[in-house]
Parts: structure tokens; sequence; C-alpha cells
């Protein structure tokens, strides 16, 4: 295997390289809240629960960062409710994330939340413009070029793949650099 530029992976850690912020936050639903995952706010303002697709993501659930006594046995166990987890932001870290099923990426590629706090590729927005000889004589039979809000559909990227990965198969971690 070709080095990668970072790693090997940690063993039992997330946090690759680089110093992140960190606050601590109370996990609120523990469903799929696995660290390295991407976390967004919960009912109240410190509260975390796991982000969706194109989630308004606020950081990553830290594992080593996270006090023994609310952090889970391994990288590969949930957290649970009530837990006081670390959450990783502020970009420029490397963190191992969770890359979703059906996915395959190569270092350099652009990364966006995905279902249950994991990462897809980002993909290009499409724009399909009308042609044609009649001319456009109204503004209500133009494209919509703009987004709602200034977001594409897949949400903003949030991180960097730092390592080639196939997922096609089954999900599996992922080097990435954060840019959240």
């Amino acid at each position: 295997m070709a080095d990668v530029g970072y790693g090997p992976k940690p063993t039992n850690q997330i946090l690759v390289a680089g110093y992140p912020l960190v606050q601590i936050l109370k996990v609120e639903v523990a469903t799929t809240m696995y660290p390295g995952r991407l976390v967004k706010k919960g009912t109240n303002d410190d509260d975390i629960i796991v982000n969706t697709a194109a989630g308004a993501a606020i950081g990553w659930l830290g594992y080593e960062r996270t006090i023994k006594k609310h952090r889970p046995a391994t990288v590969d166990t949930i957290y649970l409710a009530d837990a006081q987890a670390a959450v990783l932001g502020g970009g420029n870290f490397v963190i191992v994330s969770s890359l979703a099923t059906g996915q395959s990426v190569s270092k350099g590629a652009r990364l966006v939340a995905g279902a249950a706090g994991e990462l897809i590729a980002a993909t290009a927005l499409a724009v399909t413009v009308p042609t044609g000889t009649v001319p456009v004589t109204s503004t209500a039979a133009q494209p919509d070029l703009t987004e709602a809000g200034g977001l594409p559909p897949q949400g903003i990227v949030v991180a960097i793949a730092e390592e080639t990965v196939d997922a096609s198969a089954a999900a599996k971690d992922i080097m990435v650099r954060s840019l959240i």
C-alpha cells in the first residue's frame, strides 16, 4: 500500500493530526452516534444528534477528547444517550470518519454529509439550460440558476479525502481533512 501522507490510522482513536476546537455537548439521541460521525444541534444548543444527509453539521463526534466516564469502550462502540461527548470542529485537522456504503472515492475527493453522520462524495451541480430556435420572452421560462439559501442540494463540502477508499460493498473508515 502506498504512503497516504497521514497515518497509519490510529488504533482506538479518531484524531490523526491537527488541533481541533472542542465543545463538550450532550448526546440527545444515541442512534448511530459513533465516534467520527458528523453531528448537528439537537433540541437545545448543548444537545447533539447524528447529522442527516445535507444536514447542518456542527462538527465531528470525538472520542479521545471525551472523558472516560462518558466515552464508549472503543471507537466502534456507540455513545449512550446523555453522555457528555467531545465535538470536534474548526477545520484543518485530520480525523477518521465513515464513508457510506456504495461510495468509492480517491484521495482529494470532496465529501459532503450523508445519512447517519457518514460521508458521501460531492457531485457537481447540473443545470439544464433549454435550447432551441424560439426566443425566450419571459423570465418564467428561464431555468432556475439559484439555490434557496445559497447552499447546493447536497449541503456544503465538509471534508477532503486523505486516502482512497472503496466502500461500494460496506461502509468503511476513511481519513479525512475536516473543513468544518
